[in-house]
């Protein structure tokens, strides 16, 4: 229903000055509301982004290790996500700010001047038709008393006129003055209806037309102002609606960094790629009681002792006489680059020599000796894990567990990766810079670029090579990983024909790479081994040779200077004798008497799967 206030409330002149002074009060305090909503939201978004940042990893710092687990990247997306919401807080008060405070801020200003003028024309419209009643007014009062002078004007002349003692002067005189009061008071009655009309009509102009104009402008007004409150009010929610996308998308990045995370990541970390340890055998130490410790008693019963050479020929030895000695006597070299590895007597599922039926005391003594070398494994196990923290190691990162050096690696890959990427960005960027001078000499010489160029190029030219020979060092650990991972490439053996108990060569004497990558040698042993080397030379003088279970072909040329390898050229062909136990080292025969071990990654074998190849001791 529709409703004119110039008509409904012609009368509420002074309440509608009221409201609409309380009407602007309102818009002033909602203002007034939004503003501190504003501030609030700015302290809320600094408040979050300190605490986003205060939580943030600090460079060069430990904390930066610990990322590597999926709940700390997790934590540090959260951070992020937490950041990107704090902004959108930033968002809210921008918006507030510019969309309401600083609308209502210039509204009200215009409000109060139309309000002004509106009720400054009512009040002139109300004085007016008070001064017209005032006129109206006065008229009446003074045609009144005109009237009542006339009367009695009239009645002392009807008076005196009655009386008989009265001159006719008198009488004469008073007639006189009752037709002047009459006559004033007929002027007075026509001066009080003509203010009485013109009131009139002003009063219904001003009741009918002035009033009801201004206040239908007053009207307006007001609506609009109601208008303008509702729209802001609508504007602060949309404000509010706007952000919503976006802080949903914070949360729905907090949750999947949430489900990011795995608790797989501690295996991953400190995975070593090592095998348990095996079984600790017997050492019957009540044996040496039943002998004489002396050099007679060991020379009697080492010739008491050696078993026959039928025995001898029915072992399976993987070595020939001279090259387990000179293997047990001292550590060999990794195979040259690309593949990088312990040589094939120094790893720790190497050949290792069988155990003797009967042993002498030396030989008792030397498994005393070794079984400290085997706490010394176990040791070293634990080096292992902690290699990472306490040292950077060697080039390859031979000294870290297989898992964690293969981690490592492809580390050192990416960063390569990265930093040459740059260079050749660089290189990209200066030939372009070179060409520009070419076609216009005038903005720089072109031989200026060269001596960069030749830099960039050399710098290329390292890291591609260190590239490649890291992606060696990948390639050759990831391979031992695999053949470790599969059970099917593991054989067992060494067994002694007349013994019930395998060998366990976790406590080889010397030439053992302990399970950190690094090589372990037992000194106290090699005294005994060289005073031994005579009871070798009789168990292997008739040794039978070892059957090929294959061929291969050489890849690369390898030179061989080692002790136990043998020199091959590039695309020769030879014969496999013994695969790679996982070092990195395969044993080949050219001949009859040349045979010994080459890198595995120089040669591509083909393996003869009807062929039984050499047993493995482990």
């Amino acid at each position: 229903m529709s409703c004119r206030w110039g008509t409904e409330l012609w009368d509420q002149f002074d309440n509608l000055e009221k409201h609409t002074h309380w009407g602007i009060e309102f818009v002033e305090r909602y203002t007034k509301f939004v503003k501190e909503r504003s501030e609030i939201e700015i302290s809320y978004a600094k408040q979050i982004r300190n605490l986003s940042k205060k939580y943030q990893p600090k460079k060069n710092s430990r904390e930066e290790d610990e990322y590597k687990y999926t709940s700390c990247r997790a934590f540090l997306m959260t951070l992020n996500e937490l950041n990107d919401y704090a902004g959108q807080h930033e968002v809210i008060a921008e918006n507030l700010t510019t969309h309401i405070i600083c609308e209502l801020t210039r509204y009200i200003q215009e409000l109060k001047a139309e309000r002004k003028s509106h009720f400054h024309d009512g009040r002139r419209a109300q004085q007016h038709i008070e001064n017209s009643w005032k006129q109206l007014e006065s008229s009446k009062r003074r045609f009144e008393r005109d009237c009542k002078e006339a009367d009695r004007a009239q009645q002392y002349f009807d008076k005196i006129d009655a009386d008989i003692n009265v001159t006719k002067a008198d009488v004469e005189k008073a007639r006189q003055q009752a037709q002047l009061k009459h006559q004033v008071a007929e002027d007075s009655k026509n001066e009080y209806l003509t203010y009485l009309q013109k009131f009139n009509k002003e009063q219904n102009e001003h009741y009918y037309s002035l009033i009801p104009h201004i206040f239908q402008k007053i009207q307006e007004m007001e609506e609009k102002r109601i208008e303008k409150v509702g729209e802001s009010m609508k504007t602060y929610a949309e404000v509010n609606r706007k952000v919503l996308p976006i802080v949903s998308k914070c949360l729905d990045g907090m949750t999947n960094a949430a489900a990011s995370i795995e608790p797989t990541m501690v295996v991953e970390s400190f995975k070593s790629g090592f095998e348990p340890p095996g079984d600790v055998e017997v050492e019957d130490y009540s044996l040496s009681m039943r002998r004489t410790v002396s050099e007679s008693s060991y020379l009697n019963s080492r010739g008491e002792g050696k078993p026959s050479r039928s025995n001898s020929r029915g072992k399976l030895w993987p070595f020939k006489r001279n090259k387990l000695m000179s293997l047990l006597a001292s550590p060999r070299q990794p195979p040259p680059p690309p593949p990088t590895s312990p040589s094939p007597g120094a790893m720790p599922n190497g050949p290792q020599s069988p155990q003797q039926p009967k042993e002498p005391l030396s030989h008792r003594l030397n498994e005393f000796m070794t079984s400290k070398h085997k706490m010394q494994c176990l040791r070293s196990l634990t080096r292992g894990v902690m290699a990472p923290t306490l040292g950077s190691g060697p080039e390859d990162c031979s000294h870290l567990p297989p898992e964690q050096r293969r981690k490592k690696l492809q580390a050192k890959i990416n960063d390569i990766n990265k930093e040459l990427q740059k260079e050749v960005d660089q290189r990209d960027a200066l030939t372009k810079m070179k060409d520009v001078y070419v076609k216009n000499p005038h903005m720089g010489d072109p031989n200026s670029v060269d001596p960069r160029l030749e830099e960039i190029g050399q710098n290329i030219d390292k890291l591609e090579l260190d590239s490649r020979k890291y992606e060696a060092w990948l390639l050759e650990v990831e391979t031992r990983l695999a053949e470790k991972s599969d059970p099917h490439r593991r054989q067992s053996g060494l067994y002694d024909s007349n013994a019930t108990t395998p060998v366990n060569n976790n406590c080889a004497p010397v030439n053992r790479e302990s399970p950190d990558g690094s090589y372990t040698e037992d000194h106290s042993t090699e005294h005994h081994l060289k005073s031994r080397s005579t009871d070798f030379d009789d168990d292997f003088d008739d040794e039978d040779p070892l059957p090929t279970i294959g061929t291969c072909k050489s890849l690369y040329p390898f030179e061989g200077q080692n002790e136990g390898t043998i020199s091959m050229a590039e695309g020769e062909l030879l014969y496999v004798i013994e695969e790679d136990k996982g070092d990195g080292w395969t044993r080949v025969r050219r001949n009859e008497d040349e045979e010994g071990y080459v890198p595995t990654s120089y040669i591509k074998v083909f393996f003869d799967t009807n062929a039984k190849g050499a047993m493995t001791y482990i």
